[in-house]
């Protein structure tokens, strides 16, 4: 099954830290076959919170997703913006009805 990113961001101090966070890390998430499907963008609440940003990256597998977010390469470029980001991320398995 393939995997997902979701991270749901509720405070960015710094957009400076969170633009080089992504200039870093993008790269290494391709690596890891990782495809963006969510980057901000337009949206509307209808229920439960209001998150700032909304990010969601596609990898071929969940181990695939889980071996991505645990490299020291990620966790590295995640440095640049932890301190001034608060962010809901899971790493969640996808699913197939058929």
């Amino acid at each position: 099954m393939k995997g997902y990113w979701v991270s749901l961001y509720t405070i960015i101090e710094n957009q400076e830290n969170l633009i080089k966070y992504a200039e870093t890390v993008t790269p290494i998430i391709k690596s890891y076959g990782g495809i963006p499907l969510v980057r901000g963008g337009k949206y509307k609440v209808y229920e439960g919170d209001n998150f700032s940003r909304t990010v969601i990256w596609e990898f071929p597998s969940y181990e695939k997703a889980i071996e991505c977010h645990d490299s020291k390469e990620y966790q590295a470029g995640w440095d640049l913006a932890k301190e001034t980001t608060v962010r809901h991320m899971q790493v969640i398995e996808g699913f197939s009805i058929e």
